[in-house]
């Protein structure tokens, strides 16, 4: 088997300099690379010119800077974009920007695909193949920032404000994959990087408790949870993993994880499928629920995606559902849909893979479809 060389892009400040130390450098030249990688764009160590030719010889013998093939680059009508990305293994991943009044979020990947076949996502139909190295999670948001640097479209440079914020949303649930993603975070967090303050990371989970307390340790970013319903019967059916950490450990998690930082919040995830979870009794569930849980909610309309037989609520009572909470007194906003013409909207990122559960074929096989 062929032993690549190291990829400098699985590296934060702190791990690039135990590397370069490692070949007998002084560490403060891991500031210098870091600077050149992700402020300049040189991912050619030859012109990285306040380096020695010594050093970066060192490199091109034991290092690369390697980013997965951009395979396919799309552009909502509404401006959200979507980017089908190649890895070296032959899986594919999906990211998406949103730009929108003033910010632009990128929506990134953890995983190949998600163990938690959570029912109203396509991305746990697809089964799960392995989790992201720390550059194929930081490749996404040094591709896209540089693709939408490069954008010199008049038409969209006036409604494009660049990548302010990221959240870890996209395939596959992020705390399963933690140390990649909190190395990932750092380095989006990092002024030698991208230099985002921690409140413009989030970490979107479903509730993996154990996780949500150590995160607050070692990373503590914005946390956002896919809640989706607030008593635990019906939340087990949209969301599998609540018969391992039911809701009331959630929000004790939860709890946690904003004590002592009074203007931090976390965000509840809500998606509203038609005659499934969006009736008034159970916003007045949830409005109990969150009562005292510094917080906001996301109410997300069901986005849908060929073999679900969800629908989303209407718009009627999406509205009246969010009055419910408004008027107890929590912060609620209902999430535009976007990008729904080029599938990227919430819940509809699939990329492609090989299932290492088998969960796609048999899907594909209860709906009579072959698998491609």
């Amino acid at each position: 088997m062929t032993h690549l060389p190291a990829n400098l892009l699985d590296y934060d400040r702190g791990g690039i300099r135990r590397f370069l130390a490692s070949l007998g450098e002084q560490e403060y030249r891991g500031d210098q690379v870091l600077k050149w990688i992700y402020h300049r764009g040189i991912t050619d160590f030859e012109a990285m010119t306040n380096l020695s030719k010594s050093l970066r010889s060192l490199l091109l013998e034991n290092a690369d800077i390697r980013l997965p093939e951009v395979v396919d680059s799309q552009r909502s009508v509404d401006g959200t974009r979507k980017w089908l990305y190649r890895l070296e293994d032959g899986n594919s991943i999906e990211t998406v920007y949103i730009p929108d009044e003033g910010r632009g979020t990128l929506c990134v990947s953890s995983q190949v695909g998600c163990t938690l076949n959570c029912s109203f996502c396509a991305t746990g139909g697809q089964g799960f193949s392995r989790n992201l190295t720390v550059s194929e999670i930081i490749s996404q948001v040094y591709l896209a920032s540089r693709e939408l640097a490069a954008d010199v479209d008049a038409e969209y440079r006036s409604v494009t404000p660049g990548l302010t914020n990221v959240v870890m949303m996209g395939m596959g649930e992020p705390l399963f994959n933690f140390d990649n993603v909190v190395t990932a975070m750092n380095l989006m967090q990092d002024d030698f990087s991208f230099g985002l303050s921690r409140r413009r990371v989030t970490l979107s989970t479903a509730g993996v408790v154990p996780m949500i307390d150590r995160l607050r340790e070692v990373s503590p970013v914005s946390l956002a949870v896919s809640l989706h319903a607030p008593e635990d019967q019906l939340r087990e059916k949209l969301v599998p993993l609540n018969r391992k950490y039911p809701i009331s450990e959630v929000i004790a998690a939860c709890h946690r994880y904003v004590a002592g930082e009074p203007r931090k919040k976390v965000t509840f995830e809500y998606t509203l499928i038609k005659g499934v979870n969006d009736s008034l009794d159970l916003a007045r569930r949830l409005l109990r629920l969150l009562r005292g849980v510094p917080s906001k909610v996301n109410l997300i309309p069901f986005n849908s995606f060929p073999g679900s037989s969800y629908t989303s609520a209407s718009q009627e009572q999406i509205d009246a559902f969010r009055d419910v909470l408004m008027n107890g007194g929590v912060m609620t906003i209902t999430r535009k849909t976007r990008g729904g013409d080029i599938d990227a909207a919430c819940g509809q990122l699939v990329g492609r893979f090989k299932d290492r559960t088998r969960r796609s074929e048999r899907s594909l096989q209860d709906l009579d479809i072959a698998p491609y």
